[in-house]
């Protein structure tokens, strides 16, 4: 029979590995406004906890107090188990700067830029404005964390910017009235010319005007909240009118300047006085080339009338009417054909020169082309300069292509008269050849 053994078979277990211990971190508050006070809270069966604040700080504990500065920062929290064991958690803190600016003044019943920014960026983050304790608008803040409101002010009132509970400084912003003012930048002798002026709203304010014709102070005179005041046309005339508004309650006060000239009818050369002068300093504003603005009709005033006249469509004469006041009233800098770089263009059909700069027209300048339409159209450039007098009487000439040039001349029509060159006044031509260089662009069309 045979006999069994008992084996007995034995199982050795080997230790478990050690588990790393477990670890919350928690922040409270996580965001606020800077500089922001948090308390941050380690969690877990450790036995020791390091942190890593995230701003070049550290500190030891399970419950660590820290101020963070504006920004946004990760801390980190190192916890270490009884067998040395480690295990980490992270918790972000944004400490909120929100910066608001705003006008130093604004005005009745006009729209008031205001901007901001969220530091750190907080980009599509919602930003509330309060006037006072009401809201007043919502935007949105960009990728830098920039903002901008624009609000209708009808009151003085302070404004704040809000994101969630963080708040931005203050901004106290003044209202002055508004103020309508209508005074004709000009009339001619004998014809009326009247002052309005109206604040908005009705009450905000009273009106007080010193008035000066000719740099002699009038009397001045206090009205209501609204103005009209006839002006004297007797004789020509500069008018200068200061307009204040003394506030009523809480609003602020404004001030305002209007001006208005008054002149005779009808010009032409050797007139003399004020109403060349308001002629020429109207001229000039519309960069019609001149000697300068010296009250006398002399030949760069004709020529100026000239290319005015050319430019508008006018009968072109040289001398001033009725007619052309008006257009001078409603007149604007011409507009260039190109409008890239330093360049000069030719307009054959209106027979006039332009000095452009970029997209400006800045001098424009009487001239006269060729008699038989044979002033070469096209893109040239200037390859020769001739500074003094040829032979032929031309005068600081620039060749922009064969044996044509811009030139001074003579005699310069308001009509088609050159042998094919540009003839433009003798008196502006040295300035004009020293403004082209070589190589300039010359567009003739």
């Amino acid at each position: 029979m045979r006999r069994f053994l008992p084996l007995l078979i034995f199982f050795a277990l080997a230790p478990a590995a050690n588990a790393a211990p477990s670890v919350v971190a928690q922040a409270n508050p996580s965001a606020g406004q800077a500089p922001l006070d948090v308390t941050l809270v380690a969690t877990g069966d450790a036995v020791s906890y390091r942190w890593d604040l995230g701003d070049r700080t550290s500190a030891e504990g399970a419950v660590v107090h820290h101020r963070y500065e504006v920004g946004r920062y990760t801390a980190i929290v190192t916890a270490v188990g009884a067998d040395g064991t480690t295990a980490t958690a992270s918790v972000v803190i944004s400490a909120i700067k929100l910066s608001l600016t705003g006008p130093r003044v604004g005005t009745y019943g006009r729209r008031t830029t205001f901007k901001g920014q969220l530091v750190p960026a907080l980009r599509h983050a919602p930003v509330v404005l309060y006037a006072g304790d009401t809201p007043v608008g919502t935007v949105k803040a960009g990728k830098s964390g920039r903002f901008r409101f624009r609000v209708r002010q009808t009151a003085p009132a302070t404004y704040t910017a809000r994101y969630g509970s963080v708040p931005s400084n203050p901004v106290s912003v003044p209202v002055q009235p508004g103020l309508d003012v209508a005074l004709p930048r000009s009339s001619m002798i004998g014809r009326p010319l009247v002052f309005r002026a109206v604040v908005r709203p009705a009450g905000a304010g009273t009106i007080s005007l010193r008035i000066w014709r000719d740099g002699h102070e009038l009397a001045p005179r206090t009205f209501g909240g609204r103005v009209s005041l006839r002006l004297s046309t007797s004789r020509a005339g500069d008018y200068v009118v200061r307009i204040a508004v003394v506030p009523v309650g809480a609003f602020a006060a404004r001030t305002s300047t209007a001006r208005s000239s008054v002149y005779l009818p009808f010009l032409s050369l050797g007139a003399r006085g004020r109403s060349v002068r308001i002629l020429e300093r109207r001229l000039a504003d519309l960069h019609y080339a001149l000697r300068g603005v010296d009250g006398f009709y002399a030949s760069d005033t004709y020529d100026a009338v000239l290319a005015f006249q050319k430019v508008n469509g006018i009968a072109r004469t040289g001398r001033v009417g009725p007619g052309l006041w008006r257009r001078l009233r409603t007149a604007h800098v011409p507009w260039p054909r190109y409008r890239r770089g330093h360049h000069i263009e030719v307009d054959k059909r209106r027979q006039v020169l332009f000095e452009v700069n970029g997209a400006r027209v800045i001098r424009v300048v009487h001239a006269s082309t060729g008699a038989t339409g044979n002033t070469p159209v096209g893109r040239w450039h200037v390859y020769s300069k001739v500074p003094g007098f040829l032979p032929s009487g031309m005068f600081f000439s620039s060749f922009f292509v064969r044996g044509f040039a811009i030139h001074g001349y003579a005699s310069v029509p308001p009509y088609p008269a050159s042998h094919g060159c540009v003839r433009i006044p003798m008196w502006v031509a040295p300035s004009l050849f020293a403004s082209n260089s070589y190589g300039e662009t010359v567009y003739v069309y």
